[in-house]
């Protein structure tokens, strides 16, 4: 089993061994990691050996005779080729973790370098209901925005929806010729997705209708009165029918965060006026591209990035531009996370490229591609309804409260009916989003309800069950936790292994934002509830000698915290029983 160490002792390790380093070239790399064979393992006596000509053994030996560890480490050997195995102290471990007890914020440091971090993420079309495709961006992006806001960057978070164009002019002329534009605030969302169709069959089929509903988007564009007010009402149904999802998601956006297409309209002449002024653009086939360098097609000719098309209108990429240009001028972000499918990889490259070009993305400022692959069905096709279409994410997000449901009545409880509900419905949607964060963003994976809403393994309801019983140990004894910063003893294998896993929540908490991938800190989270169940099993806590009871409770209420914390940062709730 993984273990993370405490930035603390990691720093503190590190900097001794970097003096002992600096003995023989300054400024060498340790290489300091985490060990299976120890607590950690300091790797660059091999590197350096080549550097100076010695043996990797005489180059380690020096280095840990240079080096102050005598008071944290209380074993250091050099074994193999050269590599330093360091074991911390049980004291320097029981210390360690008294000073995360005591800490409200669990050992997670403040960023020294806060950054204005821009979060571009869920980003559905408006007039279309949510389906599961929406599901990824969405639980990403916010348990980003929350692991980078905690680590006390400011998080800007912007969900750029569709609500602009061409599918509006088609919305708008099918809602004329049915006769439904007198009563068009009884819409819903259902009655929009088919409206949807509709219009699109109409469209594909009619070229009349086609030409009326781009002259539409003209309107629309232009400002006219009753396009915005019909527009409007498409608009404020979806955004309603989007903000139930994310309540019963549970995610932070809100109506503060849209930023549609349409609010970048009034920029894209703009931004034509400025590519073209800085000598940009490049007319092809009457159509105004910028040809970055780097970009070819499979055929090796130039690719472009085609800013304004033929017939005067906009596309993806201006807006896109016009985007760029608003986070970092208006908003100042320094940072732009786009947490996008995989297949914009592209796209958003050549973006970002002309976006550099104009100087809409200084060098002060860094644009990032989150990207994350799909979700299959058991087949191993992307994941869809029973009539092939894309599942609706709120019918997906209901059946897993209903089969969380279904599987807390085959499970005893004292729970009230109605408290089984409220912890059904956590442990439903955390079964969902758990998956999802669960699973490296890169990877595709195949949702699996029987899998995702056990209660062994690597899952959600594992996670929150790992807490509830935890806190249950407190309850039943009618004992409050140990003052937090209390001293554990860690003589017991199993206790000192819990204990180096908390010291542990730091530095996953580090490396989730430096990957900008979840699935780090769940497999931290996971491995913790792991040796607190290996722990639990092997060392009773509510023993007779009190020294020892309220070591092993206090490691309990701690691991309790650092899974509640940890889940939190997940977008998760921790139910205290079930």
């Amino acid at each position: 089993m993984r273990q993370w160490g405490m930035p603390d002792a990691f720093s503190v390790l590190l900097q001794r061994l970097q003096a002992g380093f600096d003995t023989i070239v300054p400024g060498a790399d340790p290489v300091l990691r985490v060990s299976d064979r120890a607590d950690f393992q300091a790797n660059g006596a091999l590197p350096l050996a080549k550097q100076v000509g010695r043996s990797p053994q005489q180059v380690a030996a020096d280095v840990v005779a240079a080096a102050s560890l005598d008071d944290i480490c209380a074993v250091v050997e050099v074994s193999g080729p050269g590599f330093i195995n360091l074991t911390l102290s049980d004291a320097f471990v029981a210390d360690q973790t008294a000073a995360v007890s005591a800490d409200e914020r669990l050992g997670v440091a403040i960023t020294a370098t806060p950054q204005t971090m821009l979060i571009d993420y869920s980003s559905p079309n408006v007039a279309k209901e949510m389906h599961v495709g929406h599901l990824r961006s969405t639980v990403i992006g916010d348990a980003l925005a929350r692991v980078l806001g905690f680590l006390g960057h400011e998080v800007l978070r912007e969900n750029h929806i569709g609500d602009w164009g061409t599918p509006f002019g088609m919305l708008i002329e099918h809602l004329i010729d049915v006769g439904g534009s007198a009563d068009a605030e009884s819409f819903s969302v259902r009655d929009l997705n088919e409206f949807y169709a509709q219009a699109r069959l109409h469209f594909d089929r009619d070229p009349k209708f086609g030409e009326r509903c781009r002259q539409r988007v003209v309107l629309l564009q232009g400002g006219d009165t009753e396009t915005l007010r019909l527009w409007e009402i498409f608009v404020a149904e979806s955004l309603r029918h989007i903000n139930e999802v994310y309540r019963m998601l549970g995610v932070l956006l809100t109506d503060d965060d849209v930023a549609g297409e349409s609010l970048y309209n009034p920029l894209l002449d703009v931004v034509v006026d400025e590519l073209g002024a800085k000598g940009l653009l490049v007319e092809d086939h009457g159509a105004l591209c910028v040809f970055p360098e780097g970009f070819t097609n499979r055929q090796g000719d130039p690719l472009p990035l085609i800013v304004r098309k033929s017939d005067g209108g906009y596309g993806y990429p201006a807006t896109d531009l016009a985007c760029i240009r608003d986070r970092t001028q208006r908003r100042g972000a320094t940072t732009l996370l786009y947490v996008v499918g995989a297949e914009q990889a592209l796209h958003l490259r050549l973006v970002f490229a002309v976006a550099r070009l104009a100087g809409y993305l200084p060098e002060t400022s860094d644009a990032v591609h989150v990207g994350f692959g799909l979700i299959l069905g058991a087949a191993g096709k992307k994941l869809a309804s029973r009539s092939g279409d894309s599942e609706r994410l709120i019918d997906l997000l209901a059946e897993g409260v209903t089969r969380a449901t279904a599987s807390m009545a085959e499970r005893p409880s004292d729970l009230s009916a109605e408290e089984r509900a409220t912890v059904a419905r956590s442990l439903g949607i955390g079964a969902v989003k758990y998956a999802d964060l669960s699973t490296e963003r890169m990877r595709d994976y195949v949702f699996d309800w029987d899998r995702m809403l056990a209660f062994e393994g690597n899952t959600g309801p594992y996670l929150q069950y790992a807490h509830a019983r935890i806190r249950s140990i407190f309850r039943k004894a009618e004992v409050p936790p140990p003052e937090r910063g209390t001293r554990p003893v860690v003589d017991q294998p199993q206790e000192r292994a819990l204990a180096l896993q908390l010291l542990g929540f730091s530095a996953a908490v580090e490396a989730t934002a430096e990957a900008l991938g979840p699935a780090k800190l769940c497999t931290y989270l996971f491995d913790l509830a792991s040796s607190f169940t290996t722990f639990y099993e092997a060392c009773r806590v509510l023993v007779d000698d009190e020294a020892v009871r309220t070591s092993r409770l206090a490691l309990c209420d701690l691991t309790a915290r650092v899974l509640a914390q940890g889940l939190s940062l997940l977008g998760m709730e921790a139910p205290e029983q079930m």
